[in-house]
């Protein structure tokens, strides 16, 4: 089966001042459908402009993304913006809700963003669908203030989902969230890749999360420096990646 994203020779160089700052340098990888992988490394490493690079969200100054057999660093900005609507799903570490909107019609806004009616049809039953996967039927019809954090973030999963997105990119989405909760948020995640085949990519630079991953690749000074095989396992115990981490110096 071919590879649901791939990066080739990716490079990204920001100017800073009278110089050039090189965040990726040569990047290449590829991610298989239903996998999990979790991008880490230490603070500047270039996880996260690898991540908007390869959700599209930005360009590289070299290389290629190839997303679902699309290779999205050459399409138009009219292109790309809807092979991102129609393939991704993005989670921040910021909830991004829309606050006069409740939960079910924040899980619902993409589906109304392209044109359709999230309260009609097949749309409604993906948005029911992926309320049901994070636990808040019996919220739906709640406010963002009257959620709690994690209830928060996991609206804005159910809405990075709601559309069955070839990939999901989840950026941080435990930063912001109490020990317990953060554990809550990852199983949710692991749930979706496990139960219905979504592919996960995940940057963090925590260990807890990155141990629900598949496999870690683990970022220093904009290259991959080293894949680490974890496996699918139904227990997640964090001390064999922490102490590869450790070998490597993070």
């Amino acid at each position: 089966m071919p590879p649901i994203l791939e990066a080739r020779e990716l490079t990204k160089t920001y100017r800073s001042g009278d110089g050039e700052v090189h965040a990726l340098s040569g990047v290449s990888l590829a991610v298989q459908p239903g996998e999990f992988v979790a991008l880490m490394g230490p603070s500047g490493s270039g996880k996260t402009t690898l991540l908007q690079l390869l959700g599209g969200l930005d360009r590289p100054s070299s290389g290629d993304v190839v997303l679902d057999g699309v290779t999205i660093s050459t399409l138009g900005d009219d292109a790309a913006t809807r092979l991102r609507r129609e393939k991704t799903g993005f989670v921040f570490q910021a909830f991004n809700l829309v606050p006069l909107l409740s939960a079910r019609e924040n899980v619902g806004l993409p589906f109304l963003l392209a044109g359709g009616n999230p309260r009609d049809g097949d749309a409604r039953s993906r948005v029911d669908e992926a309320l049901r996967l994070v636990e808040l039927e019996s919220k739906a019809d709640r406010r963002p203030d009257e959620l709690a954090f994690g209830e928060q973030q996991r609206v804005a999963i159910a809405r990075a989902i709601a559309g069955r997105p070839a990939i999901l990119f989840a950026d941080e989405p435990t930063g912001n969230l109490d020990y317990a909760t953060g554990i809550e948020i990852l199983q949710y995640l692991y749930r979706s890749c496990a139960e219905r085949g979504q592919t996960v990519v995940l940057v963090t630079h925590d260990a807890q999360a990155g141990a629900y991953a598949d496999r870690v690749l683990f970022l220093r000074d904009g290259r991959v420096l080293e894949e680490i095989p974890l496996g699918r396992r139904l227990e997640h115990p964090a001390r064999p990646l922490i102490e590869r981490l450790a070998l490597l110096g993070q």
